[in-house]
């Protein structure tokens, strides 16, 4: 394996903080965690690039701060994506299989593919990720890999994501002047699936809520595969915003409180807890009962949720969730999250944390890392070969198939 192959780094650039995590591609499934690099981040809203410069900073610190770590220079990173622009939406192509033994190949596989993505997409959009659910051989579905089968009409199920091509090219610029290539992206929900998911989770019916900072994300998986995707424009910063609203205290004394003292369900704070919060324009701190504070997170905590479960209604993936809910990111860190979100769904709920790798394991055991961690895995699992700079357009178009066959299959 080359030098550059053997690491590989996930760059999450999100409303509150950007997060690198460098991994060394061992083998079978895992990576090992050898750098991570965090940085509060600046420029960035709700997904979206509102400041170059400031974006631009904040991202060569967390990649600065990763490469110390890791002791490798970082030069290129897969990059996730999030933010209210993102869409998916499920779709079916149909293809007739030719040829004289009606034998269904990996090109009968392609075309059906393209035929699904030929969908009319608003000007502006780019699509981003189509993954295949299942296919349909004449009568028989739910059929994983129909290659060697023999029938005369073939058809497939896929999730395609779109984004605004704007937004994801605003991003990528910025992480390209901050001295690094792009070498692939992914959004949100699906790297943080990747490394918060089980096998047994994803065929059973789950739904992945991922709470950041400025928006909160959506992932309904069901026999094994991506079937919706949404996200909600509220997040954990708007807990923060609560809480200095509320308490009369500066943005960055009301994230700490929430921090230190947080708890998004008031039945499970002690009436006689007390906590002390910083006042504005130099007026001495304050106590007061810590139930105050929970009571102005849990009514945001519960519209998050019911935000969600509208949009898992609506879907109509509200029966299918037999394996229940999995809250991860960093706004699920926040205590008594799961407890709520367990009252509203009427469902088992989780916090989930990054499984599947070794080295600095424990230092990732976060939601937090959800999406950097997930960012690895996932380009290690569907890594393909380096083209040859000296091969020219064979090995370009070589390696361009094997991408698109490792994505699909």
């Amino acid at each position: 394996m080359a030098a550059r192959e053997k690491y590989l780094v996930g760059l999450d650039v999100g409303t509150s903080g950007v997060v690198a995590v460098v991994a060394e591609a061992v083998d079978g499934q895992q990576v090992k965690i050898v750098g991570v690099g965090t940085a509060e981040s600046r420029g960035i809203k709700r997904g979206v690039v509102v400041n170059v410069d400031a974006a631009v900073e904040c991202i060569k610190k967390a990649i600065d701060e990763a490469e110390l770590m890791a002791g490798v220079d970082i030069d290129r990173v897969h990059l996730s994506l999030s933010g209210a622009h993102i869409k998916g939406f499920n779709s079916r192509g149909v293809i007739g299989v030719a040829g004289k033994n009606r034998e269904i190949t990996r090109d009968d596989v392609r075309r059906a593919i393209e035929a699904a993505k030929g969908i009319s997409i608003p000007p502006g959009r780019e699509i981003l990720h189509v993954l295949t659910q299942d296919f349909v051989v004449d009568d028989q579905d739910l059929i994983d890999m129909p290659v060697g089968m023999t029938g005369s009409r073939l058809e497939v199920n896929v999730h395609v994501v779109t984004g605004t091509a704007s937004a994801t090219q605003n991003i990528v610029a910025c992480v390209n002047k901050a001295g690094v290539d792009v070498v692939s992206v992914a959004i949100e929900q699906l790297a943080a699936a990747e490394a918060v998911l089980t096998p047994d989770e994803k065929q059973l019916g789950v739904a992945l809520l991922d709470i950041g900072g400025g928006t909160s994300d959506l992932a309904v998986y069901e026999r094994g595969s991506l079937w919706h995707t949404g996200s909600v424009a509220v997040g954990g910063d708007h807990f923060t915003s609560d809480i200095a609203v509320g308490l009369r205290t500066p943005i960055p004394d009301a994230e700490k409180v929430k921090r230190r003292h947080g708890c998004a369900l008031s039945s499970m704070v002690d009436e006689d807890a007390t906590i002390e919060v910083p006042s504005v324009g130099g007026r001495k701190p304050r106590v007061m009962p810590r139930r105050i504070l929970s009571e102005i997170l849990q009514p945001r905590a519960e519209e998050i949720f019911h935000m969600l479960w509208d949009e898992i209604c609506r879907a109509g993936y509200d029966k299918s969730l037999n394996a229940g809910i999995v809250l991860t990111g960093g706004g699920s860190i926040l205590e008594g999250m799961p407890e709520i979100a367990e009252q509203i769904f009427d469902l088992p709920v989780r916090r989930g944390v990054p499984i599947g790798t070794s080295g600095l394991a424990d230092y990732v055991s976060n939601p937090a890392f959800a999406t950097p961690v997930g960012l690895v895995l996932y380009s290690h699992r569907n890594r393909e070969p380096e083209s040859d700079p000296s091969g020219g357009t064979i090995h370009a178009l070589v390696a361009r198939l094997v991408r698109i066959f490792k994505e699909f299959f």
